[in-house]
């Protein structure tokens, strides 16, 4: 089984790797591939309506684009690493391969283990972002709060390996959320937070909900099963422009890296 992983960004390989360090191999099942490749050209940190615009414009379009082919290339399955579940839906239309988003996944996850989850997130903007793409999942109702630390963001990824102080306070962040908010399940709000996953998942008394590798296995679990998305949900366009996406311009010189994890 091959699985394709969107990178939303442009990154190169180094970037690319730290991303894909999320999914730990042993979490795979036997005979399965997952590739993380980054789109050619997107939009920045979602940190402000402006950028939301480039988000909006230019991110799902770059995804859809590393996306369109990949039921010729072999692929099995498709994810975005991206809690916003950008380009999921046009890729959902266009696909007939199992297509999924880290967001809704988590969500989901969230629901069959709860009844009230919160999404915690380093970065105080990020929380609009996050409860958008919830009231437009229809969970809303399902979230008891969205909390933040609002440290910034820059690359948040390497901000947590590097600052080991960030994950303790998404730990009091996340005590906030169950003992004053009701929460029964945890939320990471980006796969960018993985690096956090583990402690809080030690540390907290209800489950941690890391959206990256959940989204991979359940991708994985829909290909074994023999589901994929809803055609009723999401029709197939009735004329396809592909060419349009396909002649989407890239950051020039750039050739977006493949990392290639492998079920132990």
């Amino acid at each position: 089984m091959r699985i394709k992983v969107i990178v939303p960004f442009p990154l190169g390989e180094d970037e690319v790797r730290l991303r894909a360090s999320q999914l730990r191999p042993t979490l795979l099942g036997a005979g399965v591939e997952v590739d993380y490749q980054p789109v050619r050209a997107s939009g920045e940190l979602a940190d402000s309506p402006y950028d939301n615009l480039l988000i909006d414009m230019y991110i799902d379009m770059y995804i859809v684009q590393a996306g369109l082919r990949s039921e010729q290339e072999g692929y099995d399955a498709v994810c975005i690493d991206t809690a916003s579940d950008s380009g999921v839906a046009a890729l959902r239309s266009r696909l007939d391969i199992p297509v999924v988003g880290p967001g809704h996944a988590a969500a989901s996850v969230a629901c069959l283990l709860g009844r009230k989850f919160s999404v915690i997130s380093t970065f105080d903007r990020w929380a609009d972002n996050c409860r958008r793409s919830l009231v437009g999942h229809e969970l809303g109702h399902k979230v008891a709060s969205y909390r933040s630390l609002d440290v910034g963001a820059p690359d948040v990824g390497r901000l947590l390996t590097d600052k080991p102080e960030v994950i303790a306070a998404l730990g009091d962040l996340a005590e906030s959320a169950i003992s004053d908010d009701g929460a029964d399940v945890i939320v990471l709000a980006s796969t960018t937070m993985h690096q956090a996953a583990a402690a809080l998942a030690e540390r907290l008394p209800v489950p941690v909900i890391d959206p990256g590798p959940w989204s991979v296995r359940l991708a994985a679990d829909m290909v074994l099963l023999g589901a994929s998305q809803s055609k009723r949900a999401y029709p197939a366009p009735a004329r396809p422009r592909d060419d349009l996406f396909r002649a989407l311009p890239g950051v020039p010189g750039f050739e977006p890296p493949v990392v290639t994890i492998t079920s132990h």
